[in-house]
């Protein structure tokens, strides 16, 4: 495929969807990752071909190590290379620490953080054997300042910060690049369901006075995975209207 490849994690909704979206635009074939449902992944590849854009579907829970050891075989047999890894799978189990379970913990950072770490251990072969690559994480505000009620979600986002750098250090000397990119509140699904009362108290730590669109964060991406940004690596670019200074 004469096309750059990319693999966006959870992308069949919010920033995931817009992500492939854009990558599509820039000329990308997008491989749009999905969990559970086939049907959202469907209409994100439908939108990208309304566009003028192609793509595929490819279900595989990042969670599972053998599974994304498959997808990545599969991508490799299939399109002879992936260019660009965005990993952007991720859930929320929102609870205070005194009354966080275990499962509620664990879920977490096992699509979080670990999904991170199996598509990037599965993907880095074949990086390595191109001499090329560009891996960005989509990590979170909250993995840097913290979020009362978020200890888990708090935690995978900061591992992720952490595993970026690392990666970032152990790649570099052939020519791949990773970084991280860390929205603040962004009008997703996962947002929405806020009441108004916590939606102004978070606008109210925004210096922008306003919540992010998806769009914002697939600019940065689109940025970080073009040859534009092939002298950056290892960094964390807050996307948040000022949260983090």
């Amino acid at each position: 495929m004469e096309k750059k490849v990319a693999l966006v994690t959870g992308a069949s909704r919010g920033i995931g969807r817009q992500i492939s979206l854009t990558l599509a635009k820039e000329g990308m074939f997008v491989v749009v990752n999905y969990c559970g449902s086939e049907a959202r992944a469907k209409g994100v590849l439908e939108e990208i071909r309304e566009n003028g854009g192609d793509g595929c579907i490819y279900q595989c829970d990042v969670a599972d190590y053998q599974q994304t050891e498959a997808m990545a075989r599969d991508l490799i047999k299939t399109y002879g290379h992936v260019d660009v890894l965005v990993n952007n799978a991720g859930i929320t189990r929102d609870n205070l620490i005194l009354r966080m379970s275990e499962e509620e913990f664990d879920a977490v950072v096992e699509t979080n953080l670990k999904g991170c770490f199996h598509t990037i251990r599965h993907l880095s072969r074949y990086f390595l054997k191109q001499r090329s690559g560009k891996i960005i994480n989509i990590a979170s505000v909250s993995g840097v300042l913290g979020n009362a009620g978020q200890a888990n979600y708090a935690a995978s986002k900061a591992g992720i910060i952490g595993l970026t750098k690392t990666v970032a250090r152990e790649l570099a000397s052939r020519g791949i690049t990773v970084n991280a990119v860390a929205p603040g509140f962004v009008h997703t699904e996962m947002t929405e369901v806020l009441s108004e009362q916590v939606k102004e108290a978070a606008v109210a730590q925004i210096p922008l006075g306003r919540f992010g669109e998806p769009e914002d964060i697939a600019n940065v991406v689109a940025f970080l995975a073009s040859e534009k940004a092939d002298y950056i690596t290892g960094q964390v670019i807050c996307v948040d209207g000022g949260m983090v200074m």
